[in-house]
């Protein structure tokens, strides 16, 4: 029996060398998995059956000899090999699970080591075999190099970017009273006088007035003896003194009354000598001053502060200017007839200005010239009082003064090359302008040489307090290319409401810029590229990708039931299972690597271990047939 059990050993241990040896053959072959050998013993002869405990007897083991070992299975590890990037196109890897699918025009073979390649026909091939590679869908497939993509027509241009949110134009031109016009009470002193009295002959009696803060002015009285009265009083005050005027009322009061009104309007009166005052006789204090507020439309021009002489009926202000072009405006305004107040004056210039609007404000006081349309103007006024009439008023201190430039609209461009229906470029300009009410238009132009922009305005773009674009947010081109038989339509897409995918309006400066348009002209293949999922990806001169093909991955119930048919092959077993078919990097499909190739997972210093083993287990059991021997010799002696 020993000679039996070691010659199976024998032979056991040959076949372990034999796998060691294969594995280490293939050490450097792409792709290969190595194999590890399994052991198993054969039966044994039971010389004593096993028994069970009984009474005060123990059990006892059954007593068996084994007749030796036999190779259980000889299976492939599936591991991961290392890659080796050869940057090849069609050099391919799998990372992960799976085997390129190929045919041999009868059956259905399977690899990991994808040296594929492209044969005199485009066919996808292996180059080691001349095998055609299936794709995803199980079908052999080529790929032609030398076909043009043909070009495609611009449908749809997307634009993105931001549009200035600081407004330094559309404006227009403003002018307004250099200062508020107010209305006031001019000032106002009120004394008495006992009626009659007398000033004795000789003596002179005297008072200074100091007006609106003028120079002193003196009245003095010369006395006659006779008996006086308040009105010779006021009589020789108004001879006496300018800008005031004094009155005469119930009770022999005087009123001294300042011609100018408002704050500035004051009235000082400087006592004489002690026994011979004007100041005390009449019973005046020493300062008054006038008062003021904002006027309104409804203040008569008398009332302004800047009135020195109240103004009659027929009293003419003369109007005169230059409207938004230049045209002379000449006027002449009649108090009484025209109106009286100064809301009504500004009606009144209103109606002389064909291009502008005059109005006053009663906010701030002031009268306001505004152009009607925004961009540079020559607007101006100027108001005087006629010559030679009473009613006069200082209206140079309220001149008139540009306080907002005209100016033209903010204006952002950018040009796009797009392409017509056989490819030719041509380029769109698009003009966008800021209009008065802070929304945006859209303009589109083409040079005249390459055809003519049919419709191509977008109106009212506008934008939230955020600066994401409100509406509209698309917008359509219609373009007659050169001798196109048919116009051709360009959708634009500026955006989504309320988001920043697309227009936007923030402070920053204009950056706006076309993202994207679909069309291309025609391309010739420049090179290709293997993707993750098996994707062939063509990139063509024109800047345009387009798949071409795939690259099939396979996979397996049981992977390591494939049967090994050399030359890298595996075929089918019965104990496969089912297998799937589809791209790369997807459900457990492994991911496939470009320009590389996966390495032999063999691990030679793991080999060589085995290697020893297998060594040591083959010398020992042919050392059990050489004792068995001399055993067997020595029993022939004995005879």
């Amino acid at each position: 029996m020993a000679f039996i059990a070691a010659l199976g050993a024998l032979r056991a241990h040959q076949s372990w060398i034999d796998v060691i040896g294969n594995n280490l053959a293939n050490t450097n072959t792409p792709g290969y998995k190595s194999s590890r050998a399994l052991f198993a013993d054969l039966l044994s002869v039971t010389h004593k059956q096993g028994t069970a405990p009984g009474g005060a007897v123990g059990g006892t083991n059954p007593l068996q000899v084994g007749l030796g070992v036999q190779l259980a299975s000889v299976d492939r590890q599936m591991g991961q090999g290392a890659l080796d990037v050869t940057g090849r196109t069609f050099d391919l890897a799998l990372l992960g699970r799976g085997f390129f699918a190929l045919t041999d025009g009868v059956e259905t073979l399977y690899s990991r080591v994808g040296t594929f390649g492209l044969d005199a026909e485009g066919n996808m091939v292996d180059l080691r075999s001349g095998n055609r590679v299936l794709d995803s869908t199980g079908s052999t497939f080529n790929i032609d190099t030398s076909a043009v993509l043909p070009p495609l027509a611009t449908s749809e241009i997307q634009f993105a970017g931001n549009l200035p949110a600081v407004k330094t134009g559309p404006l227009a031109e403003q002018l307004t009273s250099s200062a508020s016009f107010r209305s006031g009470s001019p000032a106002e002193m009120v004394g008495s006088v006992s009626d009659p009295f007398v000033i004795p002959a000789g003596e002179t009696w005297t008072a200074e007035l100091v007006v609106n803060g003028g120079a002193p002015q003196e009245v003095s009285i010369a006395g006659t003896g006779l008996p006086m009265t308040a009105a010779d009083i006021v009589n020789e005050i108004n001879n006496q003194t300018e800008d005031i005027i004094a009155s005469v009322g119930p009770g022999n009061a005087v009123s001294l009354v300042s011609e100018r009104s408002g704050a500035a309007a004051t009235i000082q009166v400087i006592s004489g000598q002690a026994s011979k005052d004007l100041k005390s006789l009449i019973g005046l204090n020493d300062y008054v001053t006038g008062t003021e507020t904002g006027a309104d439309s409804s203040t008569d021009l008398s009332a302004l502060t800047i009135n020195v002489n109240n103004y009659e009926i027929g009293d003419e202000i003369d109007v005169t200017g230059t409207d938004v072009d230049g045209t002379p405006v000449v006027a002449a305004f009649t108090y009484g007839v025209d109106g009286t107040t100064v809301g009504d004056l500004a009606s009144f210039i209103d109606a002389r200005y064909a291009r502008s609007s005059v109005s006053f404000d009663d906010a701030t006081g002031r009268i306001l010239v505004e152009a009607d349309d925004a961009g540079e103007a020559d607007l101006s006024l100027s108001i005087t009082d006629k010559q030679s009439q009473l009613g006069v008023s200082d209206w140079a201190s309220g001149y008139f003064a540009v306080t907002t430039n005209g100016t033209g609209p903010d204006v952002v461009t950018t040009s796009l090359e797009v392409y017509d229906t056989e490819g030719s470029p041509h380029v769109l300009t698009f003009k966008y302008s800021r209009q008065i009410d802070d929304s945006w238009n859209i303009d589109v132009s083409l040079p005249p040489s390459e055809g003519t922009v049919i419709s191509g305005s977008i109106v009212g773009v506008t934008f939230g307090d955020n600066g994401s674009i409100i509406t509209p947010t698309t917008g359509q081109v219609e373009v007659q290319f050169g001798s196109a038989a048919t116009s051709q339509t360009l959708d634009i897409a500026l955006g989504t409401a309320g988001q920043f995918d697309g227009l936007t309006q923030f402070g920053n400066p204009a950056s706006v810029a076309s993202t994207g348009q679909d069309g291309y002209t025609a391309g010739e293949l420049a090179s290709l590229e293997v993707l993750g999922d098996g994707s062939i990806e063509g990139f063509y001169t024109n800047g345009q990708t387009q798949v071409l093909g795939d690259f099939g991955v396979a996979n397996f119930t049981n992977e390591e039931g494939l049967e090994e048919i050399g030359g890298s092959y595996l075929r089918r077993t019965p104990n496969v299972g089912a297998r799937t078919l589809g791209t790369g990097n997807s459900n457990v499909a492994g991911e496939i690597i470009g320009g590389a190739l996966e390495t032999s997972n063999v691990d030679t210093a793991e080999e060589f271990v085995r290697l020893i083993q297998a060594q040591r287990g083959f010398q020992a059991n042919a050392r059990v047939v050489t004792v068995q021997d001399e055993l067997l010799q020595e029993v022939v002696n004995v005879v």
